[in-house]
């Protein structure tokens, strides 16, 4: 029987995932990270949060390098060290920002830097620079039947922990001074959700690295709101655009032996150059479609002059 180009194809796609074990892994843990970190992506978008991701990703470094200072390569030294740097960031900042006149967004981007020569530093006392390109860049390939374990149950927390607090975050995304008006109900949705992202970006760290976990926050959520409106549909999109990148990634990794973790951002950051493009809202090529849209159909229908009622000189019927 004659081999067909969609049979190569489809051979490709396939059988780096049907015979080796690394892959399937790389695959299932990409996959929990896109289910936790699509939604919590969109929530940070719509809250203007994005950079807040970014800030919280490398105050991750500190803990993580001192749980490797202290206990080596350990997981659990190591994700604890993480979420507690990353828990540790998020309360100073917001207690800066509500002691001072400092804004959180600047608080945060001030610890971030911080944190980051701090991890530097610690890492630099034990490990080697491949020890700390692997803690800054992760390993997709390299997760183990333990870490992808942690990985779904970090995904499942987050994803129980979102459904949870889903309508007063929703609420602050359409208002957010109404939820800045519930008191503390209102600091406590905002405290779960910082929560819900530093344990996101502890299961991606193990997957993508402190520098590449925030990618998958960020991307997929930018790019599926240019093609969705409504938040609901952001976040299935969001999802669906990381599970791609993760695919599309882990490929072009193994046919072309490149390092995973930059290869899925990659893909994900090329989904999101065509969607800039092509997308259905807000892209170049919806732009350029309003604007030559006649103006005759973009006004509002008015009342001919000769059919407008008219009204006595005292302006009342």
């Amino acid at each position: 029987m004659m081999n067909t180009p969609w049979d190569g194809l489809l051979a490709l796609a396939v059988a780096p995932f049907a015979d080796f074990g690394f892959m399937r892994r790389a695959l299932a843990g990409s996959l929990a990270l896109a289910l936790s970190a699509g939604p919590l992506g969109v929530i940070l978008q719509w809250r203007r949060m994005s950079l807040v991701g970014d800030a919280m990703a490398h105050a991750l470094l500190p803990g993580v390098a001192l749980g490797y200072l202290l206990f080596g390569l350990s997981l659990p030294a190591m994700t604890f060290g993480g979420l507690g740097a990353g828990l540790a960031v998020a309360l100073l900042a917001g207690l800066v920002s509500r002691y001072t006149d400092i804004p959180e967004d600047a608080s945060f981007a001030s610890f971030y830097l911080v944190s980051l020569a701090l991890g530097v530093l610690l890492m630099s006392l034990r490990g080697s620079n491949a020890d700390l390109l692997g803690v800054l860049f992760g390993s997709a390939l390299a997760l183990d039947d333990p870490t992808l374990l942690l990985v779904a149950g970090i995904a499942t927390v987050s994803l129980v922990g979102l459904a949870l607090i889903y309508r007063p975050l929703l609420a602050g995304c359409v208002d957010p001074q109404f939820l800045q008006s519930q008191g503390w109900h209102g600091g406590l949705a905002h405290g779960l959700f910082l929560l819900l992202l530093v344990l996101s970006l502890v299961g991606g760290f193990h997957a993508l690295g402190t520098l590449m976990a925030v990618a998958f926050l960020i991307l997929p959520a930018a790019t599926a709101r240019l093609w969705v409106r409504s938040i609901a549909a952001q976040m299935g999109w969001a999802v669906a655009v990381a599970i791609v990148s993760s695919g599309l990634g882990l490929l072009l990794s193994f046919h072309r032996a490149v390092p995973a973790s930059p290869a899925i951002v990659l893909v994900a950051g090329l989904l999101y150059g065509v969607s800039l493009l092509v997308g259905c809202h807000g892209s170049l090529l919806a732009r350029g479609r309003g604007r030559r849209r006649p103006r005759s159909a973009a006004a509002s229908p008015s009342i001919p002059h000769s059919r407008a009622p008219a009204f006595p000189a005292g302006g009342t019927p």
